[in-house]
């Protein structure tokens, strides 16, 4: 099993025909992914790597009943992008999108949460189920299948992460990224409630960093939960008040800082890992 996506979803990607849209619509369908449709207004016609395009994401639902979304957007017409696939019936809306503006993103969540719709991002590497579905920017030749859930708010660190676990044969369910930014749509926690559920998510790795009260919430969280959770936080040499490179990655009026987060960690019941290679070795002792 696996959570939010598997080889039954039907991806549209909005944004199909610009030039991050059309290379990773065509990476994520060499991947296996079930591209449907894309849309880009007055490109009606078009293919991108045998894809169709729309003008918009209601034509796109009606030719062919898409599921899920994905944004390669520019930031400034994010806002209008997600209203319109949130607003069509999509009940999944992966943002891959960077500097998106603060409250545009306020009001995304807000709109989703008003149409009980999922929203992973902004600023995210995406979702991959290894082997089913890959939606997003990582690459996908470093998962392997497997029983690990992996939940990141750093895309590189967890590539590098899920490459390590793959290595010592601790293949991953689901990978996804909650997204850097300081308004985002799925939490740790909520991520965490997917895999607490999943029969086949044996251990879970999440990935966090200084900044923010996320890893925090997820802390409390991780005392209910049945599934073992191994951390890595991102940070700690990081000085006060100097932002790293998400826009949420910055420690401010002493919260949210290295030590405050590993404490509530391992008071959870998370293992946290040092470095990055000891990941595998801690998620390797529950498996």
């Amino acid at each position: 099993m696996a959570i939010l996506i598997d080889d039954k979803t039907k991806l549209l990607v909005q944004g199909a025909t610009g030039h991050q849209g059309s290379f990773h619509t065509e990476l994520m369908s060499e991947y296996g992914t079930r591209i449907a449709a894309g849309v880009t207004p007055g490109k009606k016609g078009q293919e991108v790597s045998g894809v169709p395009v729309y003008n918009t994401v209601e034509e796109a639902i009606q030719c062919h009943g898409p599921n899920a979304g994905v944004l390669f957007i520019p930031a400034p017409f994010v806002k209008d992008a997600a209203f319109e696939g949130i607003s069509a019936g999509l009940k999944l809306l992966v943002i891959i999108t960077e500097h998106v503006p603060l409250h545009d993103a306020m009001e995304i969540m807000a709109f989703a949460a008003e149409k009980k719709a999922r929203v992973v991002g902004p600023n995210t590497f995406g979702i991959i189920t290894p082997g089913q579905c890959k939606i997003g920017i990582m690459p996908g030749h470093v998962y392997d299948p497997g029983p690990v859930g992996l939940v990141s708010r750093s895309g590189t660190l967890s590539y590098e992460i899920a490459h390590a676990l793959c290595e010592e044969g601790h293949g991953i369910s689901t990978s996804l990224g909650i997204g850097g930014d300081r308004v985002v749509g799925m939490s740790f926690v909520d991520a965490l409630k997917e895999f607490e559920h999943d029969d086949d998510t044996e251990a879970v790795v999440l990935v966090g960093e200084i900044g923010g009260t996320a890893e925090e919430e997820a802390a409390e969280f991780i005392k209910t939960m049945d599934t073992p959770v191994v951390a890595y936080l991102a940070g700690k040499s990081a000085p006060p008040g100097k932002r790293m490179g998400h826009a949420g990655a910055i420690v401010e009026g002493g919260r949210g800082d290295y030590a405050s987060k590993k404490e509530a960690l391992e008071e959870g019941g998370a293992a946290v890992a040092a470095f990055p290679w000891e990941v595998p070795l801690l998620v390797g002792q529950h498996l």
